[in-house]
């Protein structure tokens, strides 16, 4: 597997997961859901800046 396969599939899994607790916080008002929510965020925050370091390596070793 690549490692865009590996990014890729690390990002839509973390997305995936928070889709349902999204679902009950904002549809059902479920203040747990929502916690769980603000955790997968911030996962998700924490992945994409990896992701964005990660590529930005990338364009300088090519330099």
């Amino acid at each position: 597997m690549s490692t865009f396969e590996e990014r890729y599939s690390q990002l839509t899994s973390l997305v995936e997961d928070a889709e349902e607790d999204l679902m009950k916080f904002y549809e059902k008002e479920n203040k747990a859901a929502g916690t769980r929510a603000r955790k997968s965020m911030m996962a998700l925050k924490k992945l994409a800046h990896e992701i964005r370091q990660e590529i930005q390596d990338i364009k300088n070793e090519e330099l």
